[in-house]
């Protein structure tokens, strides 16, 4: 595990969470954890293909790229990509 700020994850709708750390996309963090029920689609790993894209339902991210695949449209509509995004708070994906 980091030494970095740790954060809870939860899955909308479920009792699955996960520790998100602060230096560790959501995807990763979701894979480390690895809880019976948890199923995150995946492809690339840089925020291009889009196969993760899932709704920040509640929390905050942040990215380490200056534009992950995702429309301004989608931004503002609360999308995200977990493949790339770290959290800077609990979340909830859905």
């Amino acid at each position: 595990m980091t030494n970095a700020t740790l954060y809870t994850a939860r899955i909308a709708g479920t009792d699955i969470t996960f520790s998100a750390p602060a230096d560790m996309p959501l995807l990763h963090a979701a894979e480390r954890m690895a809880a019976p029920g948890l199923v995150m689609d995946s492809s690339c790993r840089n925020g291009t293909c889009r196969t993760c894209i899932c709704q920040l339902v509640e929390g905050q991210v942040t990215y380490r790229i200056d534009w992950p695949g995702l429309s301004l449209d989608e931004k503002r509509q609360g999308f995200i990509l977990p493949c790339v995004a770290y959290p800077v708070s609990d979340v909830v994906i859905g």
